[in-house]
């Protein structure tokens, strides 16, 4: 062997750097992942009387048709509409209301909503290879405009460090949330004044000359918001 000349690697030497390469290759790559078919309402949270759009998100890449169903079932009874997607046709099922609108992409949008919408919904896709994507069932809340509450106050006219007074907010609304307002600023609580039953419970005791004033509570969804007519604390110093 000349003197300066590098030997060529033997047949056992490439085979090991070609296992070597194959696992840093394994390591680090990572094969590509199918998206996942997805539905969100837009907007989230929707009001009776509005309009909401069940938005397909990561639609599969060679689809054949989509069909959308009442409830969490495929039930052919309850079928809403189905839409083909080489002859771009809509055929309404047996559960359309004359309300809903597929699109191209498989959304579908229900105009004037009213609270008998609310439910689960599912869509089923048929891919063109034959194969049909597992049913994806989807809920869809319908929110109704909250109504002013009423605010009752156990006495508006009370003594300094002698008297406690309750104010109760009422509302025929559930799932609400309720805050409180004085003097037309958001209520600052106290050790003295202090809130129960789901906010919906004011107890102020003692009661202070501080604490006069006029009271409001407020009803809220995602939705809307409503205040009561104020109430007002009178205080007399003894």
């Amino acid at each position: 062997r000349a003197a300066g000349t590098m030997e060529p690697p033997s047949f056992q030497a490439l085979i090991c750097l070609l296992s070597s390469l194959l696992v840093s290759l394994l390591t680090f790559w990572n094969p590509p992942t199918t998206a996942q078919v997805t539905v969100e309402s837009v907007p989230p949270n929707a009001a009776e009387g509005k309009d909401v759009l069940l938005r397909v998100q990561s639609r599969p890449g060679d689809p054949l048709g989509y069909n959308w169903f009442r409830g969490n079932t495929v039930a052919p009874s309850r079928q809403i509409v189905s839409y083909a997607v080489d002859t771009k046709v809509a055929t309404p099922g047996p559960a359309h209301s004359g309300r809903e609108t597929i699109y191209p992409n498989g959304s579908l949008l229900f105009q004037n909503i009213t609270l008998k919408d609310t439910g689960y919904y599912t869509l089923l896709i048929v891919r063109r290879d034959g194969q049909v994507e597992e049913p994806l069932t989807h809920p869809h809340d319908i929110l109704e405009p909250v109504s002013k509450p009423f605010l009752h106050a156990s006495n508006t006219t009370v003594t300094e460090d002698k008297d406690s007074v309750v104010l109760n907010c009422s509302t025929n609304n559930p799932w609400v949330s309720i805050q409180w307002f004085f003097n037309g600023q958001s209520l600052k609580l106290t050790e003295r004044l202090k809130l129960l039953q789901d906010n919906s419970t004011l107890i102020i005791c003692p009661v202070r000359r501080e604490d006069a004033g006029n009271y409001e509570c407020e009803v809220s969804n995602p939705v809307s918001s409503s205040k009561s007519d104020p109430i007002r604390l009178d205080v007399n110093c003894e």
